[in-house]
């Protein structure tokens, strides 16, 4: 945390946004049909008797936790669609970093994902840099973390993003400086 961040920014540094309930459940369907893109053979996502005797029952492959809040592009009723990792755009806007890449990205997989279970997310914004310069150009580093829990509460994983939002005019500005 920085001292020239907007109060408004600073003020949503660890706390809760967008939490959310996928529109749908857990699905083998989907399980099967990513597992078959890839050749997965694995039977803990084929085999009934497999998957009860290893994890207590059929699950999803962990590599499978945000598809089920990855947004429609259309949805009935929707007016405007929504975007993945909305506070990530927050910052960008409200920063007015109009351009940004996700520099670092992890998983922490905690419960295994089940058929069934309708899962809950929400984001967490852990921290913002001060401005920094890089060679995309000046902008601000951010780290946000993305929680997904089942229908039991219990969390199944953590996605922790570090994205740099930047504006390029800057670069572009320091290297026709220095020509």
């Amino acid at each position: 945390m920085t001292d020239d961040l907007p109060a408004d920014v600073t003020a949503l540094i660890d706390r809760t946004c967008y939490e959310e309930a996928a529109d749908f459940p857990v699905e083998r369907g989907y399980v099967w049909t990513s597992c078959a893109s890839v050749e997965n053979g694995n039977p803990l996502f084929w085999d009934e008797t497999a998957a009860a005797e290893i994890t207590g029952g059929p699950i999803a492959p962990p590599s499978m936790l945000s598809t089920w809040f990855r947004p429609h592009h259309w949805t009935p009723g929707q007016d405007e669609p929504k975007l993945p990792l909305q506070v990530h755009f927050d910052l960008k806007k409200r920063l007015d970093l109009p351009e940004a890449i996700i520099a670092e990205f992890t998983t922490v997989f905690h419960e295994p994902v089940r058929p069934g279970d309708v899962l809950t997310t929400c984001q967490r914004l852990r921290s913002v840099s001060g401005v920094k310069t890089t060679k995309l150009g000046r902008g601000r580093f951010w780290t946000i973390d993305v929680e997904y829990r089942n229908v039991r509460g219990e969390l199944c994983g953590v996605e922790s993003y570090t994205g740099f939002g930047y504006n390029r005019q800057n670069a572009q500005n320091r290297q026709e400086q220095s020509a």
